[in-house]
């Protein structure tokens, strides 16, 4: 009988996991899933409450042992949003690079072209996710808000 209560309480915690983690909301900086096994959630938490040097030393730490897309994209926005655009571009570069279909990736470097006035590079962004997201989605809405506001229309 001691199996039996054990296998009951297991199954009972897990139950309750489930239904707690259903219940949360979603709360992502962006859109993507990663393509390893990394739970970016805690990063994302600390670049949404801009504790942008802490998420950069959790994001080079991540880095140092993974080659992830998603990785290297939330390394080139935080660095974007502290101003360091020249190793923001070699971060999204990176990210794009393993993944060339990233829409994240594509959306933040053409944001990032948009706030350097490198507004026909940031319009190719937009061509690609245009290519990506042929009934629309997120990232293209951004981008496209984000380039009409530097237009000024």
């Amino acid at each position: 009988m001691p199996g039996a209560v054990t296998y009951m309480r297991a199954r009972a915690v897990g139950v309750a996991l489930a239904l707690a983690m259903s219940a949360a909301p979603a709360l992502a900086v962006d859109a993507w899933k990663s393509v390893t096994d990394n739970d970016l959630d805690w990063v994302r938490a600390k670049i949404r409450a801009k504790d942008y040097a802490a998420a950069l030393a959790e994001l080079r730490e991540l880095a140092r042992d993974n080659a992830d897309a998603d990785v290297y994209n939330l390394l080139g926005f935080t660095l974007r949003k502290t101003g360091d655009y020249t190793n923001a571009l070699t971060y999204y570069t990176k990210a794009l690079e393993l993944d060339p279909d990233h829409k994240s990736a594509r959306e933040y470097l053409g944001e990032l072209y948009v706030e350097t006035n490198q507004i026909e590079k940031a319009r190719e962004q937009f061509a690609i996710l245009t290519r990506l997201c042929p009934t629309g989605c997120e990232e293209l809405e951004d981008l496209k808000q984000a380039i009409s506001g530097k237009d000024g229309n």
